[in-house]
């Protein structure tokens, strides 16, 4: 760890508490753990800092930044809430942070939740990025093919309506070596994704800065992690899964910056709050109410928990669970700030320092 002062040691501290909120683990079987453990040692760093300082260098007031999300599940064959909800949120947070375009790209099955969601995050939702980049609080969606031979062409057309200053990926099914979707089982869903790695990895070698938030490791932009995952998770390794495609289901598409959390939401969760921290504004990170009506709205738009049912719910995790992760992050970042001026504090921080422990 590099020499800290106060300043340093808060951030550090706070990503921390960030990541370990985002990291519970309720089910207690530990594949957090796991991919945290691979993420961190790329990062050097808390992940949400990591992810949150990675969009402070790339974005800019005006740019756009392409959100992909959108995994579809079996046997519903509806999409599920994980990965929308922190995506539609995410939007929000970009254009309060920077100003910026956020443009979701998502499957059709998506869509009901998107226009119904952008007006809880108080965005206009234009089906173009000319219209979104004409009007303020706006934001587009576009969506994306399951057909892979259109998934190029799309990722072209997407493309040609200007280059994103970044690109972030939300539980985006990603495909393996061979080709083919899993599912967390290791069963081939790839007619059910869509096939946007095609559009990442072109982006990627435009040079646009790659985020990837997962949960597993079948998710796009996971490949970073790859010799981990086939080591440590089920079913990852070539030749474990289910299909019979040899692959295994890690994602083989490598993000530039990964964050792993127990629930991607939770994972977008905490890199908005790092955000909120780092640009001291509470305001970017959104509340509990928001959250709650936000994860009840994608139910009844037919987004689905992972068990396919309508709950609103988030990988098996019901309303409760989600607002207060999410509470505590906020309390974490407020009470930080907060506390920065307050003058008895700066002793006992200097006082901690000068012992060596975070030396």
């Amino acid at each position: 760890m590099t020499e800290m002062n106060q300043e340093t040691l808060t951030e550090w501290n706070v990503g921390q508490n960030l990541d370990d909120l985002m990291n519970l683990d309720p089910r207690g079987y530990g594949v957090c753990r796991i991919l945290y453990d691979g993420s961190r040692k790329l990062a050097g760093e808390p992940l949400t800092m990591h992810a949150a300082k990675k969009l402070m260098e790339t974005v800019r007031e005006g740019d756009e930044v392409l959100i992909l999300t959108g995994f579809v599940l079996t046997p519903s064959l509806c999409a599920e809430t994980d990965g929308i909800i922190g995506a539609m949120l995410l939007a929000r947070a970009l254009e309060k942070a920077f100003r910026a375009v956020p443009v979701l790209v998502c499957p059709e099955e998506n869509v009901p939740a998107v226009k119904a969601i952008a007006p809880l995050t108080g965005l206009h939702l234009y089906e173009s990025v000319e219209e979104a980049k004409r009007f303020p609080f706006s934001m587009a969606f576009l969506t994306f093919p399951k057909e892979a031979e259109k998934a190029a062409g799309r990722a072209d057309e997407i493309i040609a309506q200007g280059l994103p200053s970044a690109v972030v990926s939300i539980e985006a099914p990603g495909a393996n070596a061979k080709g083919f979707y899993h599912n967390a089982v290791g069963k081939d869903v790839t007619p059910l994704e869509a096939k946007a790695d095609i559009l990442f990895e072109k982006l990627q070698q435009k040079g646009v800065a790659t985020i990837s938030i997962g949960d597993l490791g079948n998710e796009l932009g996971l490949g970073t992690l790859g010799d981990h995952l086939n080591r440590y998770i089920p079913y990852a390794a070539p030749g474990s899964c289910s299909c019979g495609c040899g692959g295994g289901l890690a994602a083989a598409t490598r993000a530039g910056t990964v964050l792993t959390a127990t629930v991607s939401n939770w994972g977008c969760d905490g890199m908005i709050a790092a955000l909120a921290f780092l640009m001291k504004n509470p305001e970017i990170l959104h509340d509990g109410e928001l959250l709650g009506e936000t994860i009840k709205t994608a139910s009844r738009c037919g987004m689905v928990n992972m068990d396919g049912s309508l709950t609103p719910a988030v990988d098996g995790f019901g309303l409760k669970m989600n607002v207060l992760i999410l509470e505590l992050m906020r309390e974490c970042v407020t009470y930080a700030l907060d506390y920065a001026g307050y003058e008895p504090g700066k002793t006992w921080f200097r006082k901690v320092l000068e012992l060596g422990f975070f030396q």
